[in-house]
C-alpha cells in the first residue's frame, strides 16, 4: 500500500481531520475521524484504509463497516466474510475480534457509541 500517496488523499479529502497511521510490518492501516466521538460520543464515524490491520476488539462499540473501494476481507471470530462491492456492509458486534485486509481498501467504519482508544483492545 502507498501509505504516502493514501494519506495525501485523505488530506485532501477530509482537510484538518486527525489522522492516525499504523505502518509496522505486515500491519498497514490509515484512519481518519470524520466525526470523532469528541464531537458526539453517542457515535462517530471514520474512513479507514487497510492493507491489513491488527486484530481487535472492542468491549462496548458496535461498529459497522461499509465498503467505500476496493475489496475488503473481515475476519470475525474465526470467520472471513467479503465486501466485494461499494455499499457492501458488515456489523460487527462488541467483544467480536476482527481484522481487515485488502489491497488499499477503503471504507466507512460507524461507530455505536463513539470509538475510544480505551475501547479499542489489540489482540
Amino acid at each position: 500500500m502507498d501509505m504516502q500517496k493514501v494519506v495525501g488523499d485523505i488530506k485532501l479529502k477530509y482537510p484538518g481531520k486527525k489522522i492516525a497511521i499504523t505502518d509496522e510490518g505486515e500491519y498497514q492501516e490509515v484512519v481518519c475521524e470524520i466525526e470523532p466521538s469528541s464531537v458526539n460520543s453517542e457515535r462517530s464515524t471514520a474512513v479507514a484504509v487497510v492493507g491489513k490491520s491488527k486484530p481487535h476488539k472492542h468491549l462496548k462499540t458496535t461498529e459497522i463497516y461499509e465498503l467505500i473501494s476496493g475489496e475488503l476481507t473481515v475476519e470475525v471470530d474465526g470467520v472471513e466474510k467479503v465486501l466485494a462491492k461499494a455499499g457492501d456492509r458488515l456489523k460487527i458486534n462488541p467483544g467480536q475480534s476482527h481484522s481487515a485486509s485488502g489491497a488499499e481498501a477503503w471504507f466507512y467504519t460507524y461507530s455505536t457509541p463513539g470509538w475510544t482508544p480505551e475501547d479499542h483492545i489489540v489482540i
